[in-house]
């Protein structure tokens, strides 16, 4: 094969991986593996095509196996975990409530129903602590001051 069509191979292998979001960094070693071997063929235009195929797959292989995992940690980071959901969140009652009663309040910019998830009466005007959300309901819990 030809220079330029182990190095438009590895262009598209290039591209491909930036196409695709879940390709999970393979295609860019595929893509530098063909590369590699256009270089190759460009500098010695000798070399039979079933050593130049021989070549790629061995280049792919080794470096997917070999460097994939570390490159990609390396590149992606160490991202913070998403939370899902208000769970955590702080906010302050409207009004005080008992023990297993609910009221409305605004959190987030939407307005939700808040239950009194604790054993106690939880003062009107005092910060709470979103414990859990049932269906449209926050689970609330009085904060506690540490």
């Amino acid at each position: 094969m030809s220079w330029w069509g182990w190095a438009i191979g590895g262009a598209i292998f290039l591209g491909a991986e930036l196409a695709w979001v879940n390709a999970q960094f393979y295609l860019v070693f595929v893509g530098i593996a063909a590369l590699l071997v256009g270089l190759l063929t460009s500098l010695v235009p000798a070399v039979p095509a079933t050593v130049q195929w021989l070549i790629f797959g061995a280049l792919a292989v080794v470096s997917m196996v070999g460097f994939r995992a570390k490159v990609y940690d390396r590149l992606r980071g160490h991202a913070a975990a998403v939370r899902a959901g208000p769970v955590g969140d702080v906010l302050t009652l409207p009004v005080e409530l008992a023990a297993g009663q609910t009221c409305q309040t605004e959190h987030g910019g939407t307005y939700w129903t808040v239950r009194n998830d604790s054993g106690s009466v939880i003062a009107s005007g005092a910060r709470v602590r979103v414990a859990g959300v049932q269906g449209l309901t926050l689970n609330v819990r009085a904060e506690s001051s540490e």
